[in-house]
């Protein structure tokens, strides 16, 4: 599953027990835990997939359930993605079959 990209107009600040989004476009912040600040974090470019992100916050908590870090990384972006603080995934390149034929 291919990450959303962090929008670049969202400022992101770092607090003792995670960090706080907020976006001038909307006028919205958003508070996010010690997981959450690292998800942050670990979008792209950082990590180039959802497996690739869930290994390492599984690295960081090495305690954590697989599925549960999945789940809860999958709900946490899907509400970024609602508040409109990321970006929807960048397309995979044109296919190599794709030209035109005159």
């Amino acid at each position: 599953m291919q990450l959303p990209l962090a929008e670049p107009s969202v400022i992101f600040q770092p607090v003792p027990d995670g960090a706080v989004l907020f976006s001038p476009a909307t006028e919205i912040y958003f508070g996010l835990n010690e997981v959450g600040s690292l998800v942050w974090q670990l979008l792209p470019p950082a990590s180039s997939s959802l497996d690739d992100l869930c290994a390492r916050v599984g690295a960081t908590y090495p305690d954590a359930d697989a599925a549960t870090i999945r789940a809860d990384v999958s709900d946490l972006l899907a509400d970024l993605a609602r508040e409109g603080l990321v970006l929807p995934p960048k397309e995979s390149g044109a296919r190599s079959d794709d030209r035109a034929d005159g």
